[in-house]
């Protein structure tokens, strides 16, 4: 049976249809708009100021909410999307279907990833609104390159969920798989590297260091955000940790790329009959 992308988008349609209906997409809409507002707005209330103070402060802001929100969301939204169907029964009536495993693999990523891009763009795009009312079109560039990142980010993690999907044996597994994989890449990575530098002094970092962190695809994301503007670089103080050779966005992009391609290949080779 030859690969037909109609098919594909069938099963997006439907798929993305579906988590219109059911109020997903307006929900985490909902979501990222009233944490985007409350954290931009209120972001420096401890240092006595509130309001859109700069694009610079609400992108720092922003970013940390993005790394341990959209990564939950991505998983918890796709680690059923395949085992949840083979527990219901209706995964071998799907493929009955005139529709290849490929298709179906597909298709089901794709319209969850509209699902998911659209909440994210939605969600964020009330600020960019604002920022662009009260500070000018100027400063809407580098927060829509910051909403672009906020979306590769959920596709990455939604791959990943679909890998653990198509490997779990059971709804169960999957998604305690997939809250694993989110405390490890959100919390656990990172707390590895910087113990591993103070348990030796320092003498682990070099240049090593920088290029672990793109074993990680959250510290992937801060890394595109936080060169993209001199002021965040020096917010974050990751200047002296990451080499220029790093601090290209078509560099970044193109590692978060490989980072929605490698756990989708995966999955379609384990999804083979």
């Amino acid at each position: 049976m030859s690969f037909e992308f109609g098919q594909v988008l069938a099963i997006a349609h439907k798929e993305l249809r579906d988590r219109l209906r059911n109020r997903w997409v307006l929900a985490v809409a909902l979501v990222f708009t009233a944490f985007a507002l409350v954290i931009a707005y209120f972001g420096g209330a401890q240092q006595g100021a509130v309001g859109l103070r700069s694009i610079e402060f609400t992108i720092t802001s922003l970013v940390s909410l993005v790394i341990y929100l959209i990564p939950l969301i991505a998983l918890l939204l796709g680690f059923d999307a395949i085992v949840g169907e083979r527990e219901r029964g209706s995964l071998d009536l799907l493929l009955a279907l005139p529709i290849t495993r490929l298709e179906l693999l597909l298709g089901k990523y794709l319209g969850l990833a509209a699902a998911l891009s659209l909440s994210t763009v939605a969600g964020f795009g009330l600020v960019a609104l604002l920022l662009g009312t009260q500070a000018g079109k100027a400063v809407l560039a580098p927060y829509l390159n910051f909403m672009g990142s906020s979306v590769l980010l959920g596709l990455v993690f939604l791959s990943l969920a679909v890998m653990l999907s198509v490997l779990a044996s059971d709804r169960t597994r999957a998604s305690g798989l997939a809250i694993a994989l989110w405390f490890f890449f959100v919390l656990v990575f990172d707390l590895l590297l910087l113990g591993l530098l103070v348990l030796t002094g320092g003498q682990a970092g070099g240049d090593w260091f920088a290029w672990a962190l793109l074993l990680n695809p959250a510290d992937v994301f801060r890394i595109l955000n936080v060169f993209s503007l001199d002021d965040v670089r020096s917010l974050y103080g990751l200047t002296s940790i990451v080499p220029q050779a790093l601090a290209k966005p078509w560099l970044m992009g193109l590692v978060m790329l490989g980072w929605i391609v490698a756990p989708l290949s995966i999955a379609t080779w384990r999804f083979r009959p």
